[in-house]
């Protein structure tokens, strides 16, 4: 169903909820430890500093350690960073009406040592063949160190690690030399990194305001109803307020401590369709305010049509194979670019001669119809009133963010860049992005698809679209994606160059008027240079899909938006099922209740 094992050696997930990975991918806890996270705080302070404890133990450290680093060993020292991610995760979740899990707050620190030897030229970080290591990327090392603001037990944690990824540098930069010597020279031959002008900037911590009493008491009204759905076998709802601090120094001068807090309200019910098919719906919100937060009455009623709508779901018919128009409703449009274009402009990708590089060679060339524009705007907070989780004010290598136009009316402009230059494009954007344990990498941050106001259409009439295309191609009829879970796409050489997209809620649309009817059970697949030159028009609407997305620099924040966008040909394939039946015994609660109406 989805790549398991060694998925980052391969693939790009961009996923807003995890039940349905979790069978089948080993790092999914992730998503269920830690929320989609919201924007940093905006009163930050560009000149001020802070006396944080962390942030004197980074300083001192970092002083001492450049400064008797440097010469010491064959490479030079060229460059030191420690990034230290401090979580503060408050949750409570309930299931059925009871609480499942208690409020609970943990915290949590980890420290990256990102140590750069030899120089910006050539550095420890150029990329060796998968051949020559085993396919491990070894570059910096990472820690947990103490929540207690203890100066001394930090900076004995930073000390060590400093020297273990000196010592690891020192070895990874004398095997990028001797891979040099003896491997053909690579397409791109451009610097390994490029040192931006430091920043400094400073955000004071917030309370995240959480009522536990309360919390715990929407949670056990919201999940109880679920049990007015007897087919129901599991219905949560989760209640999630995270703090994530970020504390960034660098042997250049930057100094950067600033936090995001975000509230997540997840409610999520499944069940098993008579043929076996296990079905599942999500709803959530996404907030950076508590008093935006859902109230108890709020929640009940997302619960209620969650359940009204898996009944329906598992109630209908069980699509077929297809291929033939399609319309791509605007979240699963969002998607459907984030999975085909996003990962394959992602600047690092450009001169890994491991990747595909589908549009490395691109650059002013049309890539997809004249009427489309797609922008990456990590700078911006929101779009309308919807809360956009890329927003950063500055990226993790302490880059300020940015507003950049990828393609505009149909042709590609540029990638998006961290601070690893690409032939043609020397200097950051500010999209070099990672999770706690891995090295930054050129990411997405808030991809928005664009269409030119005069060719935007209502979302009726591109429903009318639809049925003419439908009869133009003589198929039978044609498919609307109104909901989606999310997406993977494979980039890599060796790989075949697919994505694939995986819908909640399908419907099939008759060209002679029949009614609509809902479908289950498909999967969206295809080719991306294919599927960009087959977009007809597009709505006037735009939606926006919040999620985490997983690569080789971790599970990150993200969003992608989009108007709803008619598709000449889509491509469909059945998903995989189970063969077991529904529960063999009603459930209790509904057969107790049965059994009172009949005494």
């Amino acid at each position: 169903m989805h790549p398991p094992g060694d998925v980052w050696r391969s693939t790009c997930n961009f996923f807003r909820i995890w039940r349905r990975l979790k069978p089948a991918l080993c790092f999914v806890v992730v998503l269920t430890l830690f929320p989609v996270a919201l924007p940093f705080d905006d009163n930050l302070h560009a000149a001020e500093t802070t006396d944080s404890v962390v942030m004197q133990a980074l300083r001192e450290e970092m002083a001492r350690s450049f400064s008797r680093l440097k010469n010491a060993g064959d490479a030079p020292v060229y460059y030191i960073a420690y990034r230290v991610f401090e979580r503060e995760v408050a949750s409570v979740s309930g299931d059925y009406g009871s609480i499942k899990e208690k409020f609970d707050v943990n915290i949590s620190r980890t420290l990256d040592v990102e140590l750069r030897v030899g120089s910006p030229k050539l550095d420890n970080s150029h990329k060796i063949p998968v051949s020559d290591n085993g396919g491990k990327e070894t570059f910096g090392y990472e820690a947990q160190i103490p929540y207690e603001d203890d100066k001394m037990a930090l900076r004995n944690i930073i000390w060590l690690k400093t020297d273990a990824a000196f010592r690891l540098a020192q070895k990874k930069f004398a095997q990028v030399k001797a891979n040099k010597d003896v491997l053909v020279a690579e397409d791109d031959r451009s610097d390994d990194y490029v040192v931006e002008k430091p920043q400094v900037s400073y955000a004071p911590k917030r309370p995240m305001n959480v009522d536990h009493a309360l919390w715990q008491s929407q949670v056990r009204e919201s999940s109880a109803v679920f049990r007015d759905f007897p087919f129901i076998r599991t219905g949560d709802v989760d209640l999630t307020a995270q703090r994530l601090r970020r504390y960034l120094v660098t042997s250049t001068g930057a100094a950067i401590e600033d936090e995001r807090i975000s509230y997540d309200a997840r409610l999520y019910a499944d069940t098993v369709a008579e043929d076996g098919m296990v079905l599942w719906l999500i709803d959530r919100a996404e907030v950076d305010d508590m008093r935006r937060m859902p109230d108890a009455a709020t929640l009940k009623a997302m619960a209620k049509r969650l359940g009204e709508s898996l009944e329906r779901l598992r109630k209908s018919q069980v699509a077929q194979p297809y291929a033939g128009p399609a319309i791509l409703q605007g979240k699963a449009a969002a998607v459907f670019f984030h999975e085909i274009f996003g990962h394959r402009i992602e600047g690092h990708r450009q001169k890994d001669e491991s990747e595909g590089r589908t549009f490395t060679d691109k650059v002013g060339m049309p890539v997809m119809p004249k009427f489309i524009s797609v922008i990456d705007d990590a700078s911006a907070a929101r779009l309308g009133k919807t809360t956009l989780n890329g927003y950063y004010r500055y990226d993790d290598e302490g880059v300020p963010s940015q507003k950049v136009v990828l393609v505009d009316k149909g042709v590609l402009r540029r990638f998006l860049m961290s601070c690893s230059p690409i032939r043609g494009f020397k200097n950051s954007n500010g999209h070099g992005r990672c999770r706690e344990g891995h090295a930054p990498v050129a990411r997405q941050a808030n991809l928005m698809v664009v269409a030119d106001q005069k060719n935007q259409v209502s979302p009726q009439e591109l429903r009318a679209h639809l049925i003419r295309e439908i009869k133009r191609q003589k198929k039978p009829y044609g498919l609307i994606f109104d909901d989606i879970e999310g997406g993977s796409t494979l980039t890599r050489s060796s790989d075949p160059q697919i994505y694939n997209l995986y819908p909640l809620k399908v419907i099939k649309v008759y060209p002679d008027g029949r009614p609509d009817e809902l479908l289950r059970g498909v999967d969206i697949v295809g080719t991306p240079l294919a599927s960009l030159e087959l977009i007809l028009s597009a709505s006037s609407d735009v939606q926006t899909f919040n999620g985490v997305c997983g690569a080789e620099s971790g599970w990150i924040p993200v969003s992608a938006s989009s108007p709803s966008l008619l598709v000449k040909t889509i491509e469909v394939a059945r998903q995989a099922k189970p063969h077991n039946k529904p529960p063999l015994l009603p459930d209790p609660l509904h057969e107790t209740r049965q059994r009172g109406v009949k005494r």
